[in-house]
């Protein structure tokens, strides 16, 4: 297991993070004993870590009236404080309009009202619904290579990552040939341990990449997301590049650690296993949304600034402050759910942040629950002894990525 280096001043200020001892998990499903102390002990608290004002939020109720509250921004620019911690060429490269155009997940209102309405057109239930036949396609085939090639097989590398990526290219018209190095580069870019520098060059790389196929969809509009965009909105190029390349990072990378994490739930968990085998379209819905809330892979939690002080229960936030709501925590607040660190697929569908809340809701949460369902039903149809292929203990977590997940899963079935 590799550690990370201390990340500077900057990059505190540009990705916040918690201590170690809230950050590493007591298992690979559970939060980290401190964490897990703190949620027992109130909703939200102040943490003292780089000498930088953060709270802590482990209560789902304050962090949905959190996420919805207009005074707290999702831009950390908008903080002098952040602003200042950074080298003055650094936030010049961050801050620009150029750099910054079509990240609208780390926009307020109205700017991100714009984004949103644009692609809330795209991003309907029934058009996500209309890609499923696309998407068993997408499925099928991987395991039909899988099986050809005989076990074993890693999970990750020959079904969890291509899945998801061969979806969102499909979605927003990237060739599947190029899809190779979004995979790597997307990463590199959640890395908690990759540089500034670093973090420029992967930004500049897929930067380069994206404007090249902007201009090919104005030449040549095809029946794609991104066509769609490029020729009916008033987006100008650069946000047309920072949006697809925002769209394409979350479109795979979230959805590939779910996948991967959820088949070792339910290897870890054989009743569950069994359950969902023998009654996957009574089951399967629910099994999803308890994968979600019970594996909670954004391991950073969602964070926001304020913008004025807030008083949310017995605390102020102060104006400048950063808050970080926890969303394995809150996923397993005892208020919203019973026995949370209990995994039950049978579970009644209960309010989890995994695709978080407020106006910056996941825009393809509908898109990520059918990718699971198709994925888990079809593995578990078409490999009905589904195994490790190694011994539980030799499957290796993510440590430094802001999305928890496991690096190879080795797997095998009766050939």
């Amino acid at each position: 297991m590799t550690t990370a280096s201390k990340p500077d001043a900057a990059l505190d200020a540009m990705r916040p993070v918690l201590p170690p001892d809230l950050m590493q998990r007591a298992s690979t499903f559970d939060p980290a004993t401190r964490l897990a102390g703190l949620s027992v002990a109130g909703p939200i608290h102040r943490i003292e870590h780089n000498d930088e004002p953060l709270w802590l939020v482990t209560s789902q109720e304050a962090a949905r009236t959190l996420l919805s509250d207009p005074r707290m921004s999702a831009d950390r620019f908008k903080v002098k404080r952040l602003r200042d911690k950074l080298d003055p060429e650094m936030r010049d490269k961050f801050a620009a309009a150029e750099s910054r155009a079509g990240s609208f997940i780390t926009t307020d209102p109205p700017e991100h009202t714009r984004y949103r309405r644009l692609l809330a057109r795209q991003f309907t239930m029934r058009r996500m619904r209309a890609l499923t036949e696309q998407i068993e396609q997408i499925i099928t085939g991987r395991i039909d290579a899988m099986i050809a090639a005989g076990p074993p097989s890693d999970l990750i590398r020959d079904f969890a990552l291509p899945v998801p990526s061969l979806v969102i290219c499909e979605l927003l018209g990237v060739p599947v040939a190029d899809r190779g190095h979004f995979q790597d580069d997307t990463i590199e870019l959640l890395d908690m341990a990759t540089d500034l520098e670093g973090l420029i060059e992967v930004g500049t790389r897929m930067h380069r990449y994206m404007w090249g196929l902007v201009q090919q969809k104005r030449a040549d509009r095809a029946d794609d997301l991104l066509s769609e965009l490029v020729h009916t909105s008033d987006m100008s190029d650069d946000e047309m590049v920072g949006l697809a390349n925002l769209l394409l990072i979350a479109g795979h990378e979230t959805t590939t650690n779910m996948l991967g994490l959820g088949v070792l739930a339910l290897l870890d968990h054989p009743e569950q296993l069994k359950a969902l085998r023998d009654d996957p379209g009574g089951l399967m819905d629910t099994a999803v949304e308890e994968m979600l809330r019970y594996l909670s892979i954004v391991d950073t939690g969602i964070v926001r600034y304020a913008l004025e002080d807030v008083r949310i229960g017995d605390v102020t936030i102060r104006e400048g402050d950063t808050v970080m709501c926890s969303v394995i925590a809150t996923n397993r607040d005892p208020a919203e759910c019973p026995a949370p660190d209990e995994f039950r697929i049978d579970r009644p569908r209960s309010r989890h942040l995994s695709f978080g809340h407020g106006v910056h809701q996941c825009l393809g949460n509908e898109l990520a629950r059918i990718e699971m369902s198709v994925s888990f039903r079809e593995l578990l149809r078409r490999l009905p002894a589904l195994r490790l292929a190694v011994p539980a203990e030799d499957v290796h977590v993510r440590t430094t990525s802001t999305i928890f997940g496991v690096k190879h899963l080795p797997i095998t079935w009766d050939d």
